[in-house]
């Protein structure tokens, strides 16, 4: 397989899955802030209220209709550019994509709908109740596309099939309650709720700053800085949660992000700040706190996280063992069906994709040589220092959004939030900070993965189609020109509805309403 054809690959994929979502965490929270001012108008009949979720749903709607499009496009390249990886693991992947496109796709578009054509045509607790659908919607469209994903990285309920050639399920509710779906859904929509409270928190703050709709922006303000505040709460402690999982059923991908080289003694150290040299396999210049990452990870005090260099080692001895799987399985396909060798291929058939690393320099891994077996087992490691410092970069950026909406939640519950305009100038500046967190959280979790398409189960470089370079650079060419279109116009509407503001609703009404004076955290006020 030609190398440029399978990054070729790789790079479309991710330019087009790191585009989709920009829009997913925004559309996942902007559906519970709305949730959150129908509820109060509800409750206290204000008409403020409505008109707040009136104004953020049309920024809602501009989100959502670009992630919809840009969603379709991705689950297509399936087909297109990763045929293998579609015919291997279909019988398991395919479903919790067609259930995401029966009932949480279909549930969602058609409440959307609703929520967009039936303000005006609705009583109140009825519309409520479809801003409700519309947020569970949004919420099970994403489980079930982090359950299929959670299977990748983790392929439980279900096995290798010598008579098809491919993955079959075996229970459909281990999928479905694989322990990395859990934390990963859990984890992601929590990041989408921060997400949407700093678009909200930003833009009100730039309202503030600008002394209109002081009334609209202060109590969007509220409703952001709270739910913001607990969202990026819960980030952290799921976070904590994803390090467990880690630790747990992908030992790599954690010693890759911490840059663990080797099995250090109980309880093992967190590398704050350093300079991972894959080449050496040493971190250079590191600065550790003692006993975190073994407490994170394991959760006790004698439980060791497995160092690179030893992962290496046994990833060597399963590809020796994945050789034994390979050769019975062709035995198999010829005609030898004696219950020695079907005995001999189960007894080694969970390392037979480590045998097919391999191909990466043999086309029969049983002709591989001990340094073909040696570099197939580095290939097993991703590269290091990526993964270390996006998942640095990503932590940073969570506890500097907590610490804004930490302050913001203070001082307007001290009524003082429009003398702190150096605060309001950082939360307007830092909008785009979740997303930056977001897009590096979905690259810790999938180039954390490599070299595997399906974990520990079918290689990357395995999994393309039959293209050619041309075709991909053509298609990468065309997704690039088209989705930068896409965006100038979303940017475009999102700043042009933005400036408008809330008085676009009812002409100079808030920007008179209440003039600068303070306002109470008690939302009936």
């Amino acid at each position: 397989m030609d190398p440029t054809f399978v990054e070729l690959s790789r790079w479309q994929f991710a330019a087009v899955a790191l585009y989709h979502f920009l829009f997913v965490p925004l559309t996942l929270g902007m559906t519970w802030i709305l949730v959150i001012m129908e509820a109060v108008y509800v409750m206290t009949g204000k008409e403020i209220y409505r008109d707040m979720s009136r104004f953020w749903t049309k920024l809602f709607a501009i989100n959502f209709a670009l992630g919809v499009t840009t969603g379709l496009t991705m689950e297509f390249q399936f087909g297109t550019n990763w045929a293998y990886y579609s015919h291997y693991v279909g019988d398991v992947f395919g479903a919790p994509l067609a259930i995401e496109g029966l009932m949480a796709f279909f549930l969602e578009s058609t409440f959307v709908g609703l929520m967009l054509l039936g303000r005006d045509r609705l009583s109140k607790v009825k519309y409520l109740a479809v801003v409700v659908l519309v947020a569970v919607g949004t919420n099970l469209s994403a489980l079930w596309i982090l359950v299929a994903n959670a299977w990748m990285q983790n392929p439980v309920g279900s096995e290798f099939s010598a008579e098809t050639m491919r993955m079959e399920m075996t229970s459909f509710w281990e999928v479905v309650f694989n322990p990395v779906a859990q934390v990963k859904f859990i984890h992601t929509v929590a990041a989408g709720y921060v997400t949407a409270s700093m678009f909200v928190i930003g833009i009100s703050a730039w309202y503030i700053l600008k002394g209109r709709d002081l009334a609209f922006a202060k109590r969007s303000f509220a409703v952001a800085a709270g739910f913001g505040l607990a969202a990026s709460l819960a980030v952290i402690v799921l976070g904590d949660e994803s390090g467990y999982e880690l630790g747990d059923v992908q030992k790599v991908k954690l010693a890759a992000i911490e840059a663990e080289w080797d099995t250090a003694p109980a309880p093992a150290a967190f590398t704050l700040f350093g300079m991972p040299n894959q080449e050496t396999m040493k971190t250079d210049n590191a600065i550790t706190i003692p006993w975190v990452m073994g407490l994170i990870t394991t959760r006790s005090l004698d439980g060791q996280v497995q160092g690179i260099k030893e992962l290496i080692e046994d990833h060597a001895e399963r590809i020796r063992s994945g050789i034994i799987a390979y050769e019975k399985l062709n035995a198999l396909r010829n005609g030898d069906t004696s219950d020695e060798t079907k005995a001999v291929f189960e007894e080694h058939k969970a390392d037979l994709g480590y045998g097919l690393l391999l191909k990466a320099y043999v086309e029969n891994p049983a002709d591989a040589t001990d340094a073909q077996i040696a570099q197939a087992a580095k290939d097993s490691i991703p590269h290091v220092s990526y993964l270390f410092w996006s998942f640095r970069i990503m932590v940073a950026f969570g506890f500097i959004m907590l610490i804004l909406f930490g302050l913001s939640f203070y001082k307007l519950a001290k009524g003082k939030i429009e003398q702190n305009r150096t605060l309001l100038r950082i939360l307007v500046l830092c909008i785009p900070l979740p997303w930056l967190a977001c897009e590096l959280g979905w690259f810790v979790a999938e180039f954390g993965r490599q070299p595997w398409a399906i974990g520990e189960v079918l290689p990357t470089f395995l999994a393309t189609s039959s293209l050619t370079v041309a075709d991909l650079i053509t298609s990468i060419a065309g997704y690039l020109i088209f989705y930068s279109v896409l965006l100038a116009i979303e940017m475009y509407l999102m700043f042009r509805f933005a400036r408008l503001g809330p008085s676009s609703l009812h002409t100079g009404r808030y920007h008179h309403e209440a003039g600068g004076a303070s306002l109470s955290l008690n939302p009936a006020e």
